[in-house]
């Protein structure tokens, strides 16, 4: 019997130095940019630099159909997005994503703004914070740059609503991030919730889910702690803070001042019990959390169920 590959699993390959080959070449979908009226499209898109440096961006979204009241336009809630793919790969650019965040920006209906955060291992934790912060940071200098902010944030957005949102690692992204902006003079802004679909934490001590599901087809124990290898800072083990963020004390503190909180999993994920001990250390924190688990599905799934997506898109629009 051969013997069980990681790297082959996830179709990449590690160079010697240190950067990864990423075989799977996913299709792309171009931003609509301002378009009145794009085919088939339930929302417009535009693509803005976040960092040329570290060559960041994002993907803003809005609605179609803006929603009214008295003839005025309604003031939509922001949504700013952290995708998945284990730290190592996707992209807000891929035709899956891009697809997923229309639907997003119509039904809920919400200005969304999608990041293209640095990819691991290339940049190790905690590069995706750092980035996600300065995304945080971004939709703030649009509501205090008075004339000059992006026209569809501060023509239909409402800046007291912001929402982190993340799927997979970008649902760690969102928790790390929140945590790190609880130190940050957010004003005009105001974070209103942080919604962690499928969150992908980890720890040396294996949990009986993780055991039970080790040899899942998808996302196996031996992948994730590859991925975890592959993201956290070199020399650091599965309990760092970034990885399990229940070992340390002054850090777990902190957690009180996270804000409404959404958490949602699949009873199938290896990673179901972390999930679940997440929403009890939160609840511990006095945190105000509203729980969507599911005994059926597994980690990704809103990827190929589209009836599993739609149900997400629900829970997200009735949290926000």
């Amino acid at each position: 019997m051969s013997k069980f590959d990681a790297y082959d699993h996830l179709n990449v390959q590690l160079n010697h130095d240190g950067s990864l080959t990423r075989y799977v070449k996913l299709p792309t979908t171009p931003a609509t940019e301002e378009k009145a009226e794009v085919m088939g499209q339930s929302a417009v898109s535009k693509d803005v630099v976040l960092n040329s440096g570290h060559k960041t961006w994002m993907r803003v979204y809005r609605p179609m159909k803006l929603p009214s009241n008295d003839k005025s336009v309604a003031r939509l809630p922001i949504i700013i997005y952290f995708h998945g793919g284990g730290w190592i790969q996707l992209s807000v650019g891929q035709t899956v994503i891009h697809e997923s965040l229309n639907k997003l920006s119509s039904e809920v209906p919400a200005i969304v703004v999608g990041v293209e955060y640095r990819l691991a291992p290339e940049s190790r934790l905690p590069a995706q914070y750092e980035d996600a912060v300065e995304a945080v940071n971004w939709v703030k200098d649009q509501a205090l740059d008075g004339n000059n902010g992006d026209k569809w944030l501060k023509d239909y957005g409402d800046f007291s609503r912001c929402y982190l949102y993340g799927i997979s690692c970008g649902a760690n992204i969102a928790f790390n991030a929140a945590l790190r902006l609880s130190d940050t003079k957010l004003d005009p802004i105001k974070i209103a919730g942080v919604i962690m679909n499928q969150p992908f934490f980890g720890g040396k001590k294996r949990t009986k889910s993780e055991l039970k599901l080790a040899t899942d087809q998808y996302f196996p124990l031996p992948v994730i702690d590859l991925l975890w290898e592959l993201a956290l800072p070199k020399g650091a083990d599965r309990d760092h803070r970034y990885c399990n963020p229940f070992v340390d004390g002054a850090y777990k503190e902190k957690i009180k001042s996270l804000g409404r909180s959404l958490v949602i999993g699949f009873g199938g994920d290896p990673l179901i019990e972390r999930q679940q001990d997440l929403v009890q250390i939160l609840v511990k924190q006095g945190v105000l959390v509203e729980a969507r688990f599911d005994d059926v599905g597994f980690h990704g799934i809103e990827m190929i169920d589209t009836r599993r997506a739609a149900a997400i898109v629900n829970f997200i629009k009735e949290f926000v």
